[in-house]
């Protein structure tokens, strides 16, 4: 996958816009991704991992908020239960049209990978099929505050028993003072990574109102609302976390 440095935002911006999964972005993501969210890299391989303890026979593994495949790849290189295949869903048609490039590429450097759709949807849109793997990685964010308990709810219908949801999430924190120093330990992370004041400044004048984070406790509230019976957090590094939920 092309490894274009991120410098979307180093140049000064008369006004910067809100942030979109476009072409731009899209060129840039895998260098973006990794210079911006502490643990990434760790959370995506161990989604392959956790979902082999979940996935089922004759079932779907959904990746919801695909992107390039990331996730998608990781559950097909781990998972080997039989007559399970992955369904990967994005509403960026510049992600789809990468994320397929992608795949159709492992195919052919692996063998005995879980077969593959890439669906270029709306989420909230889907028609859910029986599913023992559902995972949203830092996707629930970008969807509106109001629609995700519905779609927590659908999710956790669609699952079989003894499937799992595996929800990732940048988290913000009731505490002021938490919320402060994991903020700033979050910057620091990005100026660590070459991200100038400027890139920083700029990235999040045209994400914040488009990426609407919650707390652990809304997480869990919502999720036991929407009819998981339990949520289990496996993973966290500094503001990003990763939870487990079980039907």
């Amino acid at each position: 996958m092309s490894q274009e440095p991120d410098r979307l935002f180093a140049q000064p911006l008369a006004q910067v816009p809100d942030f979109a999964f476009n072409e731009d972005v899209v060129r840039v993501f895998p260098d973006m991704i990794k210079r911006s969210v502490p643990g990434y890299p760790t959370i995506v391989e161990n989604l392959g991992v956790l979902a082999t303890q979940f996935a089922q026979p004759h079932s779907v593994l959904y990746d919801l908020g695909s992107s390039l495949g990331a996730v998608t790849q990781a559950l097909r290189r781990h998972v080997r239960t039989d007559d399970c295949r992955v369904i990967a869903v994005d509403n960026s048609a510049a992600m789809v049209e990468r994320c397929r490039e992608y795949l159709n590429a492992q195919n052919s450097m692996h063998q005995e990978l879980l077969p593959v759709e890439v669906i270029e949807s709306d989420i909230l849109a889907l028609d859910f099929k029986p599913a023992s793997v559902v995972a949203l990685n830092f996707t629930l964010q970008f969807i509106a505050p109001e629609q995700r308990l519905e779609l927590l709810t659908r999710i956790r219908q669609c699952l079989l028993p003894g499937g799992a949801l595996i929800l990732s999430e940048k988290l913000r924190f009731e505490d002021d003072d938490q919320q402060v120093l994991l903020t700033d330990l979050h910057v620091a992370f990005k100026r660590a990574n070459g991200y100038s004041e400027l890139e920083i400044a700029q990235k999040r004048s045209a994400i914040e109102n488009v990426m609407k984070p919650d707390s652990l406790e809304q997480h869990r509230e919502r999720l036991l609302a929407a009819g998981f019976s339990s949520v289990v957090p496996w993973f966290q590094c500094l503001n990003f976390a990763s939870l487990i939920a079980l039907p």
